[in-house]
């Protein structure tokens, strides 16, 4: 019945947040990441710098029922002016450039859907490595299949403690930080308010996250948000980096 329901929820492209209710009810959801929380390591460590070939794979569940839904490799492919990440997963094939200028603030982001192309570069982790450090972060974007328009999206960042989290590619040191996207404006005109928001653990070691659990809901007109429509919610995990 669940699985029934969850590929006539994929066939029109959302989900109903009662749906999400009912899911849960029923099937087991991917358990919310656990590390140990340790005090501020001093002295901060540093983020490791860009270069060819470093190479990230994660395996990204869907976190209403544990569900793999691909493994995806991202991986440096050039270091200048910009930093370029191509990105292939295993069942999606070829997917969109990552692009960072410079390393550390992203100018073209693939990880929610659609790509986002930034009129100016956003923080990717915390500007400063310290807990409680927090900033709101605004530009606009566009969908680089459609140049045409263009559109607002705001980003709180919020570091909240140092842990040691373990995943399939090992045990790392990481700062486990907060982000909010609150009434973004989306290039579907269909949607009349937007939110996303997501929990990362970034190991300064690997330059990347480990862990990554991400969110979003939205509403069309006459949709209220207890009856919100789901975006995506998938928790990518490190399996192997180097």
């Amino acid at each position: 019945m669940a699985a029934q329901l969850l590929q006539v929820m994929r066939t029109y492209g959302f989900t109903y947040l009662l749906a999400s209710f009912f899911l849960v009810g029923c099937i087991a959801t991917q358990p919310y990441p656990k590390g140990i929380p340790v005090t501020q390591p001093v002295p901060t460590p540093n983020v490791r710098a860009p270069k060819v070939g470093q190479e990230w794979v994660y395996q990204v569940r869907n976190v209403f029922n544990q569900e793999i839904v691909d493994t995806i490799t991202e991986k440096v492919v050039s270091v200048g002016s910009e930093v370029r990440i191509a990105r292939s997963g295993l069942k999606a094939g070829s997917l969109p450039d990552e692009i960072q200028s410079p390393w550390g603030f992203v100018l073209q982001d693939p990880h929610w859907n659609p790509t986002q192309k930034f009129s100016k570069p956003i923080p990717l982790w915390p500007q400063q490595m310290q807990v409680g450090w927090n900033g709101f972060f605004t530009a606009q974007y566009q969908v680089p299949t459609y140049p045409d328009g263009s559109y607002y999206w705001g980003l709180g960042m919020t570091a909240n403690q140092w842990e040691r989290i373990k995943t399939p590619a090992g045990e790392f040191l990481v700062l486990q930080f907060h982000n909010e996207i609150p009434n973004f404006v989306s290039n579907d005109l269909f949607r009349v308010g937007n939110l996303r928001q997501e929990d990362l653990w970034f190991a300064p070691e690997i330059g990347r996250w480990v862990i990554r659990r991400s969110s979003g809901r939205y509403i069309t007109s006459g949709v209220y948000w207890v009856n919100a429509f789901w975006e995506d919610y998938l928790e990518w995990e490190l399996i192997s980096w180097k």
